[in-house]
């Protein structure tokens, strides 16, 4: 048995997401590949939400946001941003360019691993290679962050961060599958295994806390 396709409710910020004050109604590729976010491979340990979109990267823009849960503690958060401009841009190979960003708690000794960063990206690409999103262009970055309290809040614990930025232009307008594999890079920057093909999951939504994590 796969994993089904688990369809999203629509909300209005996701509408006003994709809403650009004055431009003119966005074009049919553009609303069919937005609609297709909505619908991916999702983690039982996945929480999504819909995001404003930021309006002066492209013409056209959508974005959706998760987090990943264990116990009800946040180990991971993320956006992924969908950008369409019918004449593409500089470095983009085509019109849609997708950018992601993930930050996630880690433990100082793996963030000081002089191999994480190559790691976290092998993350990134076999996740798009294993639910065949094809793509070009792909770039991006690794930073590793450490956080230290002064002053008042000198008895707060350091804690350090591992954050990954990345862009890459998707071949096709379905993005189900670069959805799935952004959620698989969240779950793996927090610790979380890959799951089992045969594993039947059902996202938690943000604004549905009463909604099942599995099925």
């Amino acid at each position: 048995m796969s994993t089904p396709v688990v369809p999203f409710r629509s909300s209005a910020t996701y509408a006003s997401a994709m809403t650009l004050g004055d431009q003119p109604p966005a074009p049919a590729e553009f609303l069919r590949a937005a609609e297709s976010m909505r619908t991916a491979e999702a983690r039982p340990e996945i929480e999504l939400e819909d995001l404003p979109a930021p309006q002066r990267l492209a013409p056209f823009s959508a974005a959706i946001g998760a987090s990943v849960y264990r116990d009800d503690d946040e180990l991971a958060v993320g956006r992924l941003i969908l950008l369409y401009d019918p004449d593409g841009q500089r470095g983009w190979d085509g019109p849609f360019r997708l950018v992601a960003y993930v930050r996630a708690d880690m433990e100082p000794e793996i963030t000081s691993d002089p191999l994480l960063g190559p790691v976290a990206w092998s993350w990134l690409t076999e996740a798009l290679e294993a639910h065949h999103a094809d793509y070009s262009a792909a770039g991006g970055t690794v930073t590793r962050a450490v956080s230290e309290g002064f002053g008042n809040k000198a008895e707060d614990p350091v804690t350090t961060e591992l954050e990954l930025r990345a862009s890459w232009s998707p071949a096709e307008e379905d993005l189900s599958g670069h959805v799935a594999a952004w959620c698989d890079l969240m779950c793996l920057a927090a610790g979380i295994p890959p799951l089992p093909p045969d594993v039947a999951t059902l996202p938690r939504r943000r604004d549905d806390p009463e909604s099942d994590r599995t099925t």
